[in-house]
């Protein structure tokens, strides 16, 4: 956008991706191509190259009610230790995105009050795991967690539904509620990403094997190409569910990297 600024061009719709330019008495619809900026990511089988104007960070879920004292998964039982782990790497990629003016996505659960377009099928896991707190209710008073009084589970402007201290939106990053345990059905994910010409998308976040795995498999379905960054994300399940989400993700449905060899290529283009 800033080159086209500063040529003091008029650019309907996304520079890097679905644009008009517009000039007096004339528009130009051939979407021209911007230059490739690439970097060279090593993965656990193969170094992948990408264009940095074609990817985007996409990070999951990392919310109070999975990852926060007095939030839903800490209230029946969960280890959050385990889906906190990821703050702090997702916090340092986030900021080598930024730098790069990469799109940085926050995909996050924000159901409807009244649970309207929310069938059974998908209340049900929630409702059955959470002795009878599920999507939508009041969360329980619990000791040494004030903030969490009042708060509705996963539902939007909710508590329970902002992101963890540590996680921060920041100007230019992109906000899109779920309301499945895929963040492409039934909501702009797709759209979004397909307008701002994103080819490539890196995940984070939580729970690995479940939000996290469902998104990046309609991710491929869809034909992004999807790397899973492997200290980004995390679970309450045991530890071999995260091992196996790791070697399906390397096995059939794209690649792993992890933070440090993520930020080193962005750093070194």
């Amino acid at each position: 956008m800033k080159e086209f600024e500063q040529r003091n061009i008029n650019i309907l719709g996304s520079t890097e991706g679905d644009h008009y330019i517009l000039h007096k008495g004339r528009i130009d619809l051939s979407r021209r191509e911007m230059p490739v900026r690439s970097a060279t990511i090593p993965t656990d089988t193969l170094d992948i190259e990408i264009d940095k104007r074609k990817s985007a960070l996409v990070v999951v879920d990392m919310q109070n009610d999975f990852c926060a004292t007095g939030g839903w998964l800490h209230a029946v039982g969960a280890d959050i230790e385990r889906t906190r782990r990821p703050i702090e790497p997702i916090q340092r990629v986030a900021q080598a995105f930024r730098l790069n003016e990469m799109p940085v996505i926050w995909l996050n659960w924000g159901v409807r009050p009244d649970l309207l377009n929310l069938p059974p099928v998908v209340q049900f896991p929630f409702k059955q795991m959470g002795g009878g707190v599920g999507l939508g209710d009041v969360q329980p008073e619990q000791p040494g967690a004030p903030q969490a009084v009042g708060s509705r589970v996963l539902t939007k402007d909710s508590w329970g539904a902002e992101l963890v201290d540590g996680l921060r939106v920041q100007t230019g990053d992109v906000c899109i509620d779920k309301h499945r345990i895929s963040g492409f059905w039934d909501t702009p994910l797709d759209s979004v990403l397909r307008n701002v010409g994103i080819r490539t998308l890196m995940f984070a976040g939580v729970n690995a094997d479940q939000c996290v795995l469902a998104t990046l498999m309609d991710a491929t379905f869809h034909g992004y190409d999807s790397v899973l960054l492997s200290d980004c994300v995390g679970t309450s399940s045991p530890d071999f569910c995260l091992e196996a989400t790791i070697l399906n993700v390397r096995s059939v449905f794209g690649f792993v990297t992890d933070s440090r060899r993520l930020c080193d290529a962005l750093q070194d283009t």
